[in-house]
């Protein structure tokens, strides 16, 4: 079977670019949409049909953020996303929010708006589209169109953020290269080996995360135990020099020297991991010496002194 992308992961994409309870757009999800639908062999496909569904949601504003998502990819996404746009299948999709037979009756005026400005101006901007021209036609003969909308010469959409520095597109290079010359070919072995490509990208990018996780959790494992084991020798010090510390007390900064000590090869391990991220090996080695600092002072403090109370 050909590998697939995971397409969970892509189809949950338009619920964050098209959320209704954010008022604005997010250009950052959308521009992530717009990444996906390009790296995906299927997305000019899958994209439209997802998009139609949320254009013809209930809610307003997930209509609206939907109509700002298929403007981006119009703008981005390149030939093969303008044939599926330009498909009677998806036409008619539209067509459905401005029609009383289907959901014009309860879509907001707003949103019809839209419809009927986008699709006017596809008609412009790809005059050799056919379809769009005639669907647009039949909606003016039908009395839903009554005149054409003006369009602002000048209307650019806001630019999106900027697509992250580590995105797993953009941190190798040749990779993204051949990528994007896999995808460009009409050739199922090509689309093959592009979709193998990304499922690898993909993996690498899980299994760096994986490692920064590991990393953060170590060094706020290492930070909490220091902590508490410093606050211990406080109380120890108060009691233990006083008279006989109790039992219990004696015992719990045992048990945190002891889980510290089970730390200190973890961050050797971490540290030989990290060395091409000179803040983060900068971290471990920070944590490293707090970690020794505290193992010292328990030495010099409970051990010392118990060992002081023997010879007397």
């Amino acid at each position: 079977l050909t590998p697939r992308w995971p397409l969970p992961l892509f189809s949950s994409m338009p619920d964050k670019a098209t959320d209704p309870s954010i008022p604005e757009e997010n250009w950052e999800c959308i521009q992530r949409f717009c990444d996906q639908v390009n790296a995906n062999p299927e997305g000019s496909s899958l994209a439209p049909r997802l998009l139609a569904h949320k254009i013809q949601s209930p809610q307003e504003m997930e209509a609206l953020h939907a109509l700002t998502v298929l403007e981006m990819c119009v703008n981005n996404c390149g030939e093969r996303f303008h044939s599926e746009v330009a498909k009677f299948r998806f036409l008619n999709e539209l067509i459905k929010v401005l029609s009383p037979k289907y959901f014009g009756s309860w879509s907001s005026e707003k949103v019809k708006s839209r419809v009927i400005e986008i699709m006017f101006s596809w008609t412009v901007w790809f005059p050799q589209e056919v379809k769009i021209r005639d669907a647009y036609q039949m909606l003016k003969k039908q009395g839903l169109v009554k005149q054409d909308p003006k369009l602002l010469e000048d209307k650019i959409l806001p630019p999106p953020s900027p697509r992250p520095k580590n995105s797993i597109f953009d941190v190798d290079e040749e990779k993204s290269k051949l990528l994007a010359r896999l995808l460009k070919s009409s050739h199922p072995e090509d689309l093959q080996a592009a979709n193998r490509l990304i499922k690898s990208m993909i993996k690498e990018e899980q299994e760096k995360s994986a490692k920064v996780s590991k990393r953060l959790n170590t060094l706020d494992d290492v930070r909490e135990s220091v902590r508490l084991l410093e606050e211990l020798l406080v109380q120890y010090r108060q009691l233990g020099h006083a008279r006989p510390a109790p039992d219990g007390l004696c015992f719990l900064p045992q048990g945190l020297s002891e889980h510290c000590e089970k730390l200190r090869p973890l961050l050797f391990r971490l540290a030989s991991e990290t060395v091409d991220n000179d803040e983060a090996l900068a971290e471990i080695l920070q944590a490293n010496d707090q970690l020794t600092q505290a193992l010292g002072s328990y030495k010099q403090t409970v051990l010392g002194h118990d060992q002081d109370s023997r010879l007397q």
